[in-house]
């Protein structure tokens, strides 16, 4: 794109000097400082409200302020007329970013009704252009290396489909090629440990999505604390968290991240950000809706990734949103320093060009029979992210600090998505070797570890293998030197699938107990990782808990049922469930009641609620026939209920006429009898009850799923339904809205 570049000059206090360099050419005007101080203040007048009008207004009334842009810029001299009048590569308009001038929104410039920002010939792309010297930067001859971070503090509103924006752009990069390394906890160290981890120049792209406001006068993006909750990060701290390390690409993807302050007196966020150091900065100007901002990301790196230049990127995911009818198009600003917006990578056909080292993990969960993928895509996972951060915290934690332990075990229900969480913790250690079993694992199959992990060292492979076979060893010898030797520079991540096929029995009482195989092998992995001292771990998937070997430390964590946010989430990307799905509405609110927060059973019904071999009736039979069938396919089967106890029963009812997970001392409210403990842990065990951590409090909290409540539901009479009811609801109270005894004073108190 020809470049042309627009200065500002102060000559007066009533007088500003305007400069226009095109080719090496400047020409000059003067123009009143009033002037532009009443289109500044024309802007903040009208700009902010066109969000709220109907589209063909919004549009019409766009247009008619991007004409004023234009005119203003051009001038009686038509400064712009003839540049926008070739067609051709367009122009990129760099905009000092040192003036007032930058705070007009030049990407709606528009001329005889055509908004040049998007038009299909000779566009014209505004960039906001910062004084610093430019640098020479080639374009690196290998995949494009990407950051992802998502910010999702708690209790901030609405909460972002960040997965949305990560798996677009996955999806958008499969030709090209990506190394997507995504930062799971939200937090400024571990955005820093990250870079400095990787090393400096590493990354090309560092990619922010959450949400930023102005806080105190200052541009703040809404980061997350160790525990979940919002720390603030102003632009000196991210620039001291990343220590000079800037990618070519810095995209603070939030609400107003683009936004100046106090009419442009003050710099925004993205203009910071380049002050601070970052060659080439993207934000919003204004509050950006979640689709908008993730089908931009997604054209955005399909150019990029495909080595074209960022320019020529920029201007066609612009484009795409303005075609899609997505008004928020031209929100995007662009903020740079001099150096030109050449490619970050080369073309994918380059000779000698490194591919993207990262392998999907959805592959390592293959069904023997079918050979097809058991675990959701990238694009269709959502939530979790509380557990998967601290599956993350405890998988990283130093063999040599306190608490560490070998492993962990994710259990719950069946479809509540374990191996999928397995799946994307494999993913978020892309520097881990994956080795993965599902269903019973013996000695025999466990001789496969040096194939799944050594498949690009064919010395250590052979080694290894030899270890293995070694059969005068025991196997927790020969594991200890597995670990010593061969593997003793590789960092391993072992996982054991669907553990509960084949290397659990079920005890009479209904618990579970391992198996000899699985007795034996456990407790030799865990010593080997032990006394390996380094950062190997395992990973076990189970329905179901189950009794350890002495020696044996894990963490347990437990999946809970969707949450509301959850399962909205999950139901924007399913196609026959979701909120612009043409499904009966009858219909489609049948077949969400009827999957109880179960991420497995939405994609099920998402299949079966627009079968055309079926009418209505048949298709709502059909409906709550699949949900009832997959209850008796899975733990909740009526049998496994009347199996137990009636106490336990009873237990289980009362505990679920709370349709939220509850804290421990509500539950023990419901149930105040000395044996509730037992009765928890064994409804836990059996995955009767789930049992996750509190983000807030990090405590245990505990939910009966909606699944079993038609079951247990008629074990309560009215009176003793309403007696529960009333011990919840006071409990609750006193947990959540009065956890200091509070009490209003009498009149005989003092106050």
């Amino acid at each position: 794109m020809n470049v042309v570049r627009v200065e500002l000059f102060d000559q007066s206090s009533s007088l500003v000097e305007m400069r226009l360099f095109v080719d090496g050419t400047m020409h000059t005007r003067l123009l009143d400082r009033e002037a532009l101080d009443g289109m500044l203040r024309e802007v903040d007048a009208r700009y902010p409200t066109l969000a709220d009008l109907p589209a063909s207004r919004a549009t019409a009334e766009l247009a008619a302020l991007g004409e004023k842009v234009f005119a203003f810029l051009d001038g009686s001299e038509r400064w712009l007329k003839p540049l926008v009048s070739t067609g051709g590569d367009g122009v990129c308009l760099r905009i000092d970013q040192g003036e007032r001038l930058r705070h007009l929104p030049f990407e709606l410039i528009c001329r005889d009704g055509s908004f040049l920002a998007v038009a299909p010939a000779g566009p014209v792309l505004p960039v906001r252009s910062h004084r610093r010297a430019a640098r020479d930067r080639r374009a690196a001859n290998r995949a494009l290396r990407v950051l992802f971070m998502a910010m999702s503090p708690e209790g901030v509103e609405p909460v972002l489909s960040y997965e949305d924006e990560e798996g677009k752009i996955l999806t958008a990069t499969k030709g090209a090629g990506v190394d997507l390394v995504v930062e799971e906890s939200g937090t400024l160290e571990g955005l820093r440990e990250t870079i400095e981890s990787y090393g400096k120049g590493h990354f090309d792209v560092v990619h922010l999505s959450g949400h930023a406001a102005i806080v105190d006068g200052r541009p703040m993006f809404l980061a997350e604390d160790d525990q979940g909750g919002r720390k603030d990060l102003d632009v000196d701290t991210i620039a001291r968290a990343l220590a000079g390390q800037w990618p070519r690409l810095f995209f603070v993807s939030g609400c107003s991240t683009a936004g100046a302050v106090d009419s442009g007196v003050l710099p925004s966020m993205s203009e910071a950000l380049v002050e601070a150091g970052a060659p080439l900065v993207l934000g919003w100007a204004r509050p950006v809706g979640d689709l908008a901002a993730s089908v931009f990301a997604e054209n955005l790196y399909r150019g990029v990734a495909a080595g074209k230049d960022p320019d020529r990127c920029l201007v066609e995911a612009r484009r795409h949103l303005y075609t899609e009818g997505l008004h928020d198009w031209h929100l995007l600003r662009v903020y740079a320093d001099q150096n030109p917006l050449t490619p970050l990578v080369t073309p994918p056909r380059t000779k000698g060009r490194a591919r993207a080292a990262a392998r999907p993990a959805a592959q390592e969960f293959l069904d023997p029979l079918t050979q097809v993928t058991r675990v959701a895509s990238r694009t269709q996972f959502v939530g979790r992210r509380r557990q998967i951060q601290r599956c993350l915290r405890t998988l990283r934690t130093p063999a040599d600090e306190a608490g560490a332990v070998e492993g962990i075990v994710l259990h719950g229900m069946g479809g509540l998505g374990k191996s999928t969480l397995a799946s994307r913790l494999l993913e978020r250690l892309p520097d881990h070797r994956r080795a993965v079993w599902s269903g019973h694992v013996d000695e025999i199959r466990l001789r496969e570890l040096p194939g799944k992990v050594l498949f690009d060292d064919r010395e250590a492979l052979i080694e290894a293998e030899k270890i293995m076979g070694e059969s005068r060893i025991d196997l927790s010898g020969r594991l200890r030197l597995l670990f010593e030797g061969p593997l003793s520079n590789k960092d391993c991540l072992l996982v054991f699938d669907d553990f509960e096929n084949g290397n659990l029995d079920e005890r009479p009482d209904g618990t579970r107990v391992l198996r000899t195989d699985a007795a034996r092998i456990l407790p030799a992995v865990s010593e080997a990782i032990r006394g390996s001292a380094g950062p190997s771990r395992f990973l076990i998937t189970s329905r179901y808990t189950f009794d350890l070997p002495a020696g044996v430390h894990v963490t347990w964590e437990g999946l809970e049922t969707f949450t509301t946010v959850e399962q909205d989430k999950k139901l924007a990307i399913l196609p026959r469930l979701g909120p612009d799905a043409t499904t009966d509405p009858q219909v489609r609110q049948r077949a969400i009641e009827a999957a109880c927060g179960n991420p497995r059973l939405l994609e099920w019904m998402d299949k079966i609620v627009d079968d055309e071999n079926l009418d209505l009736d048949e298709l709502l039979g059909a409906v709550e026939a699949e949900a009832d069938r997959f209850r008796k396919v899975d733990i909740f089967a009526e049998h496994l209920l009347n199996s137990q106890s009636a106490d336990l029963r009873m237990f289980l009812a009362r505990a679920g006429v709370v349709d939220l997970p509850v804290p421990e001392p509500t539950l023990l409210a419901l149930s105040p009898d000395p044996q509730t403990p037992d009765l928890r842990d064994r409804a836990v065990q059996l995955g009767l009850l789930e049992q996750g951590l509190d983000p807030q409090t990090e405590k245990y909290r505990y939910f009966v799923s909606n699944v079993l409540r038609p079951l247990l539901r008629p074990l309560l009479d009215q009176q003793n339904y309403e007696a529960a009811c009333a011990a919840a609801a006071e409990s609750l109270y006193q947990e959540w809205i009065d956890p200091d005894g509070y009490t209003e004073p009498t009149d005989g108190d003092a106050t």
